[in-house]
């Protein structure tokens, strides 16, 4: 009797949260694309997209975008949706928006001529290595050299909604299979009307933007030049060799489509990250102060928190005049935020003689077709040898041994233990617990790259470590940093304080994103060092987020403000999707709260409210892109939300002229009953 009393009060709980979640509402209140937070949060999207949903089991072939909610609501969520929605706004900002200089005005186009066609041999070249025919890059193309802090995502333009082509899919709804007849309109092919609006853009260079933007870059890099494929059939398959691509039979990329995608994001994170090294050097003083791969921090040398961009026009497109220092000072987000995908740059273009765990297939692609290998001084066993170059690896070697030694040394208050917010000659005393926590996870990627172990979507996995001095000094400042917050800045409900001031002892705030921040750094700390105290310290913060947090009539997790950014989002995204993942129980673990049941009904349930709404243009998601999402035009092109997730399409998202596919810079939500 009490068994079925149990489980009749765990499904009312179920029942009246997910009645609940109907009657919230989830109000846009900044629509603004902030780089930083926005590219941030969908690298967790992205992370909380295949590679969680594959990790649970499921056969990723039995997904399908317009087999709604299938095979259950949360693989479509996370496998579908939330993957998806990341892909597809790296490319709004990257090839679509407009927000930053050409890459046809960049330093690396300029070493091969400066000139349109220079840059257009160079992507016939991409086009190439990858089985693909030039005609398969869209038309009109803005790709992006660095993009700007912020912008406003509305286009500056009526889009060009022409239909070029018709199809039929098939869609399946609630089990049943309709047949329908679509519309593909000329954007999805040429992208000349897709440029946001001048007025809203922030023509501002900040380090966590770069490196946000970098993060996503290399993460899908990754994932599309994982494996090679068959020109002929374009059928995947995994790299046996490095020279596998030169036999004629097989191309660059787990597909063509993906293949061509892959080196463009490599060629684009090459150019930001040489701009990084050439043009930003700062030392409280100069801008574009050289540093190589001896620096210590002896001599502090960083990069500023915002620099002001004089944009021209060079080959009839946009270009940087000059740049002006207006905010000089170091900052811990824009620091960790660099050294997290800096990291994930190094170990994907990997080639040191001692690191037997690299792919074959990104040996290929840096072994000088169709990127630059690097020099012998910089792959041997001597580390104390290398030397500044410009090919990927060199200069991905260089800037994360830069922003190793500076959140280790310029960042890491000694005498506390913890890492800071701010250095500008001399240490701040302020530690945002956000920050810190993420900190964690961005030395653990370190470590991982130093030490030639897996980072990507296997960045869980076991391999032989090279045990490097800076892999170990990453491990301790992992251990000391978790070992910080616990101590310091827990309290007595099992939460984690916002803010807290080494100099006066003040803790501040309790808000969701600093929670399942934290649940993300104390579960880096356990997978780095396998203390099981971290785990078991993140799973007791876990229970202490649903019991404090999780407000009923709202049907998810809220603070006090029930505000979300996309810092929040893309932490709670990283954060759930750890315990699911990490977190849930194992063995004689009986936590409630930590079954898998639980856990990815509470994941689906936030995603439904907060990024997509529960109606039409609410959500913090403010449009998607069609086809791979779900979303398809009608044949008369009238109807809205087709696929049903409150999401719409592009040309339907409000502004002017519509609204790109990226996330808005703040939403509230509320119980409307």
């Amino acid at each position: 009797m009490k068994k079925i009393i149990k489980m009749s009060l765990i499904t009312s709980l179920v029942v009246s949260s997910l009645y609940a979640a109907n009657n919230t509402k989830t109000q846009v209140l900044d629509k603004r694309f902030d780089t930083a937070g926005a590219m941030f949060a969908y690298t967790e999207f992205e992370l909380s997209g295949e590679p969680m949903v594959e990790g649970l089991g499921l056969d990723l072939d039995t997904l399908d975008p317009y087999a709604i909610n299938q095979p259950t609501k949360f693989d479509y969520t996370a496998g579908i949706e939330g993957y998806e929605y990341s892909e597809e706004a790296m490319y709004a900002l990257n090839y679509q928006s407009k927000m930053g200089p050409h890459l046809v005005n960049g330093l690396l186009n300029e070493k091969r001529g400066g000139t349109m066609e220079s840059l257009a041999k160079r992507f016939i070249e991409l086009a190439k290595v990858t089985g693909n025919s030039p005609e398969i890059i869209p038309l009109n193309m803005h790709p992006t050299a660095l993009p700007y802090i912020s912008g406003m995502p509305e286009f500056g333009q009526e889009i060009d909604m022409t239909v070029v082509n018709n199809d039929e899919i098939v869609v399946v709804k609630k089990g049943k299979e309709i047949k329908v007849n679509t519309a593909v309109p000329a954007y999805l092919r040429d992208y000349k009307t897709l440029s946001w609006s001048e007025d809203g853009m922030e023509k501002i260079f900040n380090p966590a933007a770069i490196g946000a933007a970098l993060l996503k870059d290399i993460m899908w890099a990754q994932d599309f030049l994982g494996g090679m494929h068959v020109i002929e059939s374009d059928e995947e398959v995994k790299a046996t060799s490095s020279t596998m691509d030169s036999d004629g039979i097989h191309a660059l990329g787990v597909s063509a489509k993906d293949g061509i995608n892959g080196v463009i994001l490599t060629e684009l994170a090459w150019e930001s990250i040489l701009n990084m090294q050439e043009k930003f050097g700062f030392d409280g003083k100069k801008l574009g102060v050289s540093f190589d791969p001896n620096y210590n921090a002896s001599n502090p040398i960083w990069f500023a928190h915002k620099v002001k961009v004089n944009e021209g026009q060079k080959n009839e497109t946009k270009a940087i005049n000059s740049l002006e220092v207006t905010e000089g000072y170091s900052s811990l987000r824009d620091t960790w935020q660099v050294l997290w995908p800096i990291s994930e740059f190094y170990a994907y273009s990997d080639q040191r003689v001692s690191n037997e765990n690299q792919n074959p297939s990104f040996l290929s692609a840096f072994d000088g077709e169709p990127f630059k290998s690097a020099p012998k001084e910089n792959t041997d066993e001597d580390r104390k040898n290398n030397i500044k170059a410009d090919d990927a690896f060199s200069v991905a070697s260089n800037i994360s041994n830069l922003m190793f030694e500076n959140i280790s040394k310029l960042h890491y208050d000694e005498k506390a233990g913890t890492l800071v917010d701010r250095f500008d000659g001399k240490k701040g005393t302020t530690v945002t617990v956000f920050d810190a926590a993420y900190s964690i996870e961005a030395l653990r990627i370190f470590q991982r790259a130093i030490d030639a172990l897996p980072v990507g979507y296997g960045s869980a996995d076991g391999a032989k470590s090279l045990e490097t001095e800076q892999g170990k000094r990453a491990l301790a400042l992992i251990k000391t940093q978790a070992d910080f917050l616990i101590k310091n800045v827990k309290d007595k409900n099992g939460l984690y304080f916002t803010s807290y001031d080494l100099k006066t002892g003040e803790k501040t705030g309790s808000d969701v994103g600093t929670q399942f921040a934290v649940v993300r750094g104390l579960t880096a700390a356990f997978l780095a060092t396998q203390d099981k105290k971290y785990r078991e310290e993140a799973r007791k913060l876990f229970v202490s987020i649903e019991k404090n947090m999780f407000d009923k009539k709202i049907g998810t997790y809220v603070d006090a403000s029930k505000e979300y950014t996309p810092y929040s989002i893309g932490a709670t995204s990283g954060g759930l999707r750890d315990v699911i993942t990490h977190l849930k129980n194992e063995g004689k673990e009986k936590e409630p709260l930590l079954e898998l049941k639980n856990l990815t009904e509470r994941f689906t349930n936030w995603f439904q409210i907060v990024i997509n709404g529960n109606a039409l243009n609410e959500g913090a998601q403010l449009s998607e892109w069609l086809l791979d999402s779900g979303e398809y035009e009608t044949a008369d092109m009238k109807t809205s939300n087709n696929d049903g997730d409150n999401v719409p399409p592009i040309n339907k998202a409000g502004g002017k002229y519509g609204t790109a596919m990226t996330m808005a810079a703040k939403v509230k939500l509320s119980n409307t009953k």
